[in-house]
């Protein structure tokens, strides 16, 4: 029988994201994978109050925080796990494949402190790495598609997919942006879709479709395959291909894209001050 984590999802009405709080109920050692870095555009101000939630929720657990995940450098939400790494003092892992993000959104946003080696990371994670959480073993699945980057995590019986995968009534992750591919989305979602029929399924966002008014972010392996309304049911991969980049075509950019793209290159931490001390988000003209 796989192991079972304790699983704890926060939900970011602002960014309809889930900040997941994993722990390994024998050692009471936790990870933080996605965490929201709250942010007001209109004042450019960020603030902790989402982060803060999860960690009240982990030290009344009674939980120590060994590490933060993420599934990749998100584009609509700015990234807390630098504040968490200087903060509580664990470290951020992330695929490997973060290089060709840097390398694609570096030179837009002029992010000259920004070296493409993943280097502001603690961790890369390739395809098939495994490491410790407690007593829980942490295994690294590559799913590209939405970026190049992104990778899903199997712990135990669970799976976080990040963009990947949505719930059921909602689909999948749109593949157009820069090192996105709707056929290699197809092939990565085909991957997890053949791990066991019950293993639990975590997913990165709910953005609430029509007819439904609960968030919801826990699914099967076995619910995605058989009712995900872009994927399930034997969907062939041409015909999946079709849907995804008619869909895309329609889709605008995220609302958040430019500054938290350039936050989360650099793992969350702020760009470098100017001689006054002051910081500063760059919006590039007419490119997205």
């Amino acid at each position: 029988m796989a192991a079972h984590p304790d699983v704890r999802g926060f939900f970011d009405p602002a960014t309809h994201t889930i900040t997941y709080l994993v722990s390994d109920p024998q050692t009471g050692q936790a990870a933080i994978i996605d965490p929201v870095l709250d942010y007001d555009a209109a004042s450019a101000r960020t603030s902790t109050g989402s982060i803060d939630a999860v960690m009240a929720a982990l030290r009344e657990a009674g939980l120590t925080l060994a590490m933060v995940l993420e599934t990749h450098a998100h584009a609509d939400h700015l990234t807390a796990a630098d504040h968490l790494r200087r903060s509580e003092g664990v470290p951020i892992g992330i695929g490997e494949r973060i290089t060709a993000v840097q390398s694609a959104f570096g030179p837009l946003f002029d992010a000259r402190d920004v070296t493409h080696d993943g280097a502001v990371f603690d961790r890369l994670h390739a395809d098939g790495d495994t490491f410790p959480l407690g007593g829980l073993e942490v295994q690294v699945i590559h799913t590209p598609g939405h970026t190049p980057a992104c990778v899903s995590y199997r712990i135990g019986d669970a799976l976080f997919t990040g963009d990947t995968l949505f719930m059921p009534d909602y689909g999948t992750a749109r593949a157009d942006f820069p090192g996105g591919d709707a056929r290699t989305l197809y092939q990565s979602i085909q991957r997890l879709l053949a791990l066991p029929d019950e293993t639990r399924m975590f997913v990165g966002h709910d953005y609430l479709p029509a007819g439904r008014t609960d968030v919801r972010f826990q699914t099967t392996v076995g619910d995605q395959r058989a009712h995900n309304i872009h994927i399930g049911g034997g969907v062939t991969e041409d015909a999946f291909v079709a849907m995804r980049q008619a869909r895309d075509a329609t889709l605008k950019a995220p609302q958040l894209i430019l500054p938290s793209l350039q936050i989360n290159i650099r793992a969350g931490a702020m760009p470098p001050p100017e001689p006054d001390g002051r910081r500063f988000l760059k919006t590039p003209l007419n490119v997205i």
